[in-house]
């Protein structure tokens, strides 16, 4: 399928999000095609990546912008490459940051809303352009002056989860024309259209860290690691480590208990104590979560309150049947099958059937009976005082925390 022009206005003037990889490439082709006025833009982060590692990251490297800006230059488009390494500090830091307080973070849907879908958004105004037009595999229209975002047909690809975040307002603004395609087709085209990224590979790390280790970036921004004790979700010390920062929640491998028959997994962080707490597959398990900064797209708030939608609470996850019930800015999520793995820092996105009706980011969440995960919510309530909302999980979280620390104090 060929980009159709008839979805928006060819007369339009369009800044393209060009990252030197073969999506992007393909839509400043299929906009140029279509008549479009357009401006690629590409966005420098700071980041030196070591020789021998831009290759497999396809985003935001030096070889990224030159073939970013060939693939312009072929096309007959302006092209910028725009210094946004302030911008990207602030990010880097939110990353740091999630991993000192425990909290897995997700610095892609991030960079969605604060980049990408707004300051190019900024750019572009500068630019007198009417949008940006990106190579995310997502479906987006206008319906009722109202912005429905689909899944991308392509569902191995698909990345409307990584846009939960973005406000209804930019994304009034911004054009998806690969929503309906699928890889293969799109890497088609490029070889079509003699595009030099045709065969290059995708990217498959965060474009900040090298080789996808972020402990060494952890360690470069000065964070030093909080040892503590892994215990069971009896209190039972298991042993030592070095540092609450190598963990998730849901992880099975890599924790250094062996020795069960059952499988153990990372249940709970408890970044005050650095006390890491393993447990079973059901108590890895969620009935509920509490959501933060809510934001809806192409729908209001129920009259009532309350939603009934499919979950998605990471991005290759498939999504699971909940009751979503607002409160001010956020909103208790109730699984009707509980699912693994919940993990606050990470975003949850509301579906209905493949319709991005909104999302937020995981605060806490309930895991097996009598535990409430939620140290981030405690550790602020200690700061500024716990809301209502956050009283519950303050309280039991903190009894969580002695518990442990008793225990380790017991072993020693």
């Amino acid at each position: 399928m060929v980009y159709d022009a008839r979805v928006y206005d060819p007369a339009e003037r369009l800044v393209v999000a060009m990252s030197g990889g073969v999506d992007s490439s393909v839509v400043a082709w299929m906009l140029r095609e279509a008549g479009h006025e357009l401006v690629g833009l590409f966005m420098r982060n700071g980041v030196k990546v070591p020789e021998g590692e831009a290759s497999k990251k396809s985003c935001c490297s030096a070889s990224d912008a030159r073939d970013a800006r060939m693939v312009a230059g072929g096309l007959g488009i302006p092209f910028q490459a725009v210094d946004l390494k302030r911008d990207f500090a602030e990010i880097i830091d939110y990353f740091v940051q999630s991993y000192r307080r425990g909290r897995t973070p997700n610095p892609c849907a991030v960079c969605n809303r604060d980049l990408k879908f707004d300051r190019l958004l900024e750019l572009a105004d500068e630019l007198g352009a009417a949008g940006v037009a990106t190579g995310h595999y997502a479906r987006l229209a206008i319906v009722d002056g109202r912005v429905h975002l689909r899944r991308g047909v392509d569902r191995k690809k698909d990345q409307s989860y990584q846009l939960f975040a973005v406000s209804e307002a930019h994304l009034a603004r911004t054009r998806l024309p690969l929503g309906d395609l699928e890889k293969p087709a799109v890497r088609d085209l490029a070889a079509r259209a003699g595009l030099r990224t045709a065969a290059k590979r995708d990217s498959q790390e965060i474009c900040f860290v090298p080789s996808n280790d972020y402990r060494k970036l952890l360690a470069e921004k000065g964070v030093e690691l909080t040892p503590g004790v892994i215990v069971d979700t009896a209190g039972r010390v298991l042993r030592e480590h070095d540092g609450i920062e190598n963990f998730t929640i849901g992880q099975r491998r890599g924790h250094g208990v062996g020795g069960s028959v059952e499988a153990l997994y990372v249940v709970e962080l408890i970044a005050a104590t650095g006390t890491v707490v393993l447990g079973g597959a059901e108590e890895c398990r969620s009935t509920q979560m509490v959501v933060e900064d809510v934001n809806l797209i192409g729908i209001d708030r129920p009259a009532d309150g309350v939603l009934h939608a499919d979950v998605q609470i990471r991005y290759h996850h498939g999504g699971t049947p909940a009751r979503i019930e607002f409160e001010a800015d956020r909103a208790v999520v109730t699984f009707d099958d509980p699912p693994m793995a919940v993990t606050p820092g990470q975003g949850a996105a509301f579906y209905l059937g493949d319709r991005l009706v909104g999302g937020g980011w995981i605060e806490s969440a309930t895991r097996w009976e009598g535990s409430q995960v939620g140290e981030v919510a405690a550790a602020d309530a200690a700061r500024t005082g716990p809301s209502a909302a956050s009283q519950t999980a303050a309280s039991q979280t903190a009894a969580s925390q002695t518990a442990a620390s008793q225990t380790a104090e017991r072993a020693r």
